[in-house]
């Protein structure tokens, strides 16, 4: 008997999933997938093209609270969860929905979907999103080189356009930007990374993808997103913690899984968290993941110009997606305000336009910053309007990407970003050339 299955997701790992457990798989019968946390996702078709054979006409894209309509009208007996950063109470209130309506719900094995290499694989996850992977990954790229190898970076899918044309995509140059019609939300993940001279992959078939990536690489480094798990299997796992949200790495799906299979735990954050919250996530990392080396880290403030800030209205912009659903309430950019000595953080939500008065809404732990949010042409618009409409008298941007290049703000701006550090020995270098030598 054929079972019929609604994969739920947020366009990534539900497509991967998808692909590596479903796809061309005649026990099941995909009916739709569902789609969360990213807005204006929905109502998209995975096409034919990537959906194969047994889905002539794809496989429709359903917004996530049409799930119980769904599992009714067409009796399905299968759910499978599919994205990322949920805490675990709210992933098992998604469990009770599914079987209340007559379905299983599953998990699908993290190592079950993790594809092989015949290159080395470094991951780089985290528990929760925000904890400081991105600058880890750089730190990585840098630490690799050293070795004398060559790295290329895969990072976790962010395909939020036209799938057809999103199936594998190389990143070495600005153009390659507007060529993949890239959101401020992917840049902030490639261009970084392309700044110092690493090719980034990024698409919907991680095979093919993993193909190309091992022509170009001695070393494959993969670049989670949220707390995902990593696509690849890993030769080395490493795993950001943050002691700011101490104890979240026991919370949250599928983080804690990271934090078990963790090579590597780094505790970054430690020159601005709490001693005790400190000790408390390295008391659960000592119980839960024995078998994991601990790194202390810094997230360390770069700052070009410092002195701008001193007595000056700022208006703090962050990274997105750390102040969404990785639930951070500021970022980098309120940090720089209050160390350099800023008059006043000015409170954007009076002048808020369109779609970020949504997100202010939706999420109203965020404080008096604007999240970079940027998954369409209106989003960067309602953003730049945003700017615009808010009275100060500089713009400090902690976004990965340089916001100027995207935006047109017509205000002094000032550039916040993190860069790794280690704090004391063991250094991520040793580890990384000791497990990779061995």
């Amino acid at each position: 008997m054929i079972e019929k299955v609604i994969i739920m997701g947020a366009a990534g790992r539900d497509f991967h999933n998808f692909n590596v457990y479903f796809k061309d798989n005649q026990r099941y019968h995909v009916i739709a997938f569902t789609a969360a946390q990213i807005p204006d996702i929905a109502g998209r078709l995975y096409p034919p093209e990537l959906a194969g054979k047994l889905y002539p006409d794809g496989i429709p894209i359903h917004p996530e609270n049409k799930l119980a309509e769904l599992i009714r009208k067409y009796k399905v007996d299968l759910v499978a969860f599919s994205y990322s950063d949920v805490p675990h109470v709210e992933v098992m209130h998604k469990a009770s929905l599914a079987m209340a309506e007559g379905a299983d719900f599953i998990l699908i094995g993290a190592t079950y979907t993790m594809l092989k290499s015949k290159r080395k694989i470094v991951a780089v996850c985290a528990v929760r999103t925000g904890c400081g992977k991105s600058q880890t990954t750089r730190k990585v790229c840098e630490i690799i080189k050293g070795m004398g190898k060559k790295a290329v970076v895969v990072r976790h899918p962010m395909p939020y356009g036209d799938l057809r044309n999103q199936v594998l995509q190389r990143y070495s140059n600005y153009e390659d930007f507007e060529k993949h019609r890239c959101t401020i939300e992917e840049r902030e993940e490639f261009e970084p990374l392309v700044e110092q001279g690493i090719v980034v992959f990024a698409g919907i078939d991680y095979g093919k993808i993993l193909a190309q990536a091992e022509k170009e690489a001695d070393v494959i480094i993969w670049d989670g997103g949220n707390n995902d798990t990593p696509f690849y299997k890993p030769d080395l796992h490493i795993v950001l913690f943050d002691p700011h949200r101490a104890g979240h790495e026991l919370l949250y799906f599928p983080g804690e899984t990271n934090m078990i299979m963790a090579d590597i735990a780094i505790i970054n954050k430690v020159d601005s968290a709490p001693a005790q919250k400190v000790w408390q996530v390295r008391q659960n990392i000592e119980k839960y993941a024995p078998r994991a080396e601990i790194v202390l880290a810094e997230s360390s403030l770069v700052v070009s110009e410092p002195e701008m800030i001193r007595g000056k209205r700022v208006l703090v912009i962050e990274d997105g997606p750390t102040l969404t659903h990785g639930e951070m309430p500021f970022g980098a950019g309120v940090v720089a305000a209050e160390t350099f000595k800023a008059a006043e953080i000015v409170d954007p939500r009076p002048f808020a336009q369109g779609s970020l008065k949504e997100t202010f809404t939706i999420y109203p732990h965020i404080g008096n910053v604007i999240p970079a949010m940027g998954y369409n042409p209106d989003q960067i618009n309602d953003l730049e309007r945003t700017i615009d409409k808010t009275e100060c008298d500089l713009v400090v941007f902690a976004t990965p990407i340089h916001l100027p290049l995207v935006l047109n703000i017509e205000k002094p701006t000032l550039r916040v970003r993190y860069e790794y550090r280690d704090h004391g020995s063991p250094t991520l270098e040793e580890l990384i050339s000791a497990r990779l030598k061995s």
